[in-house]
């Protein structure tokens, strides 16, 4: 597993920290964007199992920022496995460059084959994904399965950027798959009455009634395009795309906002690992 922490943007490969290093920050190559991050482990009892990824690169006379949140359940090992491979295979498909949105497709789909494919052990547990691609600064290509989620600010408006697959949501498709979704008084629907999300890489005993496929969005950054978040369920789950916007526009450095909007989930009671990734734009 890649261990290297990467600051100020200078690192080469298309992995980013590991979920080990809390806190860090960077920038871009060629204009005035820069990123910060913070991971913070939940109260259950049970190791971190959020990694991340938050990176420029250059690759074929292009710089792209690379910017993931990887929420793991039963175990790290498929949002670690997440971290090393996904970009990866998407930079792998011939068609990249000249049709993104299909090539993020495949690759996610390949990305959770060789999941389930790779050993018994690794496919057992699961994944929610959201990945940005940031183009030369200009073009941002979001895509994300399960409810780790992406909000863009824009003439301090927030936008969400990518959708919240929820069994309640996508019931339809469970149950065409012979699967069910749970209604328990007091909790959450879950798919078979386990896993509180109908997309995820992994989870081998759920796969049959399960997708992988993401939701792709795409958004061109303009003069008015503030910032992006990226964020874990963890934060989502006690605070609202706006006043998340609202609190890291306040604050110029992406590190410290990141590190505010980790924090004040922690004060709200948030009990699940929360990672926030902020991009600031300009």
């Amino acid at each position: 597993m890649d261990r290297l922490c990467c600051f100020n943007g200078a690192c080469s490969q298309f992995v980013g920290a590991n979920s080990s290093c809390g806190t860090g920050k960077g920038r871009s190559f060629q204009n005035p964007i820069k990123y910060g991050f913070n991971l913070v482990k939940g109260k259950a009892n049970h190791p971190m199992e959020d990694f991340h990824v938050a990176n420029f690169v250059q690759t074929k006379g292009h710089e792209l920022g690379l910017f993931a949140i990887y929420d793991g359940h039963l175990g790290d090992s498929v949002p670690a496995y997440l971290q090393k491979h996904l970009f990866r295979n998407i930079l792998k498909e011939e068609e990249f460059w000249r049709d993104p949105k299909s090539s993020i497709t495949r690759a996610y789909e390949k990305t959770d084959q060789e999941i389930l494919s790779h050993n018994p052990d690794l496919g057992r547990g699961g994944s929610t994904a959201v990945t940005a691609i940031l183009i030369n600064g200009q073009k941002l290509l979001i895509a994300n399965v399960g409810d780790s989620r992406a909000v863009l600010s824009r003439s301090m408006q927030a936008i969400q950027m990518s959708i919240d697959h929820e069994p309640s949501t996508e019931r339809g498709s469970i149950e065409k798959k012979g699967g069910f979704v749970s209604n328990m008084p007091g909790d959450v629907p879950r798919v078979n009455g386990q896993l509180a999300v109908s997309r995820a890489f992994g989870d081998k005993n759920l796969k049959s009634h399960l997708r992988s496929d993401p939701d792709i969005h795409n958004a061109d950054i303009d003069l008015n395009t503030d910032l992006l978040i990226l964020a874990s369920d963890g934060l989502w789950k006690v605070m609202g795309n706006q006043e998340a916007v609202d609190i890291a526009r306040k604050i110029k450095d992406p590190q410290t906002a990141a590190k505010h909007l980790t924090a004040e989930a922690l004060k709200r009671d948030s009990k699940d690992d929360i990672s926030c990734i902020v991009v600031r734009f300009r």
